[in-house]
C-alpha cells in the first residue's frame, strides 16, 4: 500500500532551522486530522490559528508535550511543520512520522537548501 503522505525533513532555504515539508498528500481533506492522530502521543492542543487569506494559507500553532510547533497549510497542497525555538521537538515529530503507517519520509540532500 502506498503512503498517503510524503515528506522531507530538511533545513529551510538558507537556514540552519529544520522543518518538515509535506509535499504529497497535504491537499487531502483528512491531512490535518491524520497528522494530529499520528502524533497523538504528544497530546497536541491548538493554541492559535491565523488565516492568511491573502496568501491562501492557514497557520496553526500547537502546544504539546514536546513544546510548541506550527503547522502551515496552503491551498496548493503544501504543508510545513516548523518549530524555530523547538528543534528538538521537531526531531521528535519526525521520528514519530517515520514510524507512522500513513507517512513516508523521503531523504534529501541538505546542500540543496543552502
Amino acid at each position: 500500500m502506498d503512503k498517503l503522505y510524503k515528506y522531507y525533513f530538511r533545513p529551510g532555504y538558507q537556514s540552519q532551522e529544520l522543518l518538515i515539508d509535506i509535499f504529497y498528500g497535504a491537499e487531502n481533506e483528512t491531512f490535518i486530522p491524520d497528522f494530529l492522530n499520528a502524533i497523538a502521543v504528544l497530546k497536541p492542543k491548538m493554541t492559535d490559528i491565523l488565516d492568511l487569506w491573502m496568501n491562501d494559507e492557514v497557520i496553526m500553532t500547537y502546544n504539546s508535550e514536546i513544546g510548541y510547533f506550527t503547522l502551515s497549510k496552503d491551498i496548493w497542497g503544501f504543508a510545513f511543520i516548523m518549530a524555530e525555538n523547538n528543534q528538538e521537538g521537531l526531531v521528535k515529530i519526525n521520528s514519530i512520522l517515520e514510524n507512522a503507517a500513513m507517512f513516508e519520509k523521503v531523504e534529501v540532500d541538505f546542500e540543496n537548501y543552502k
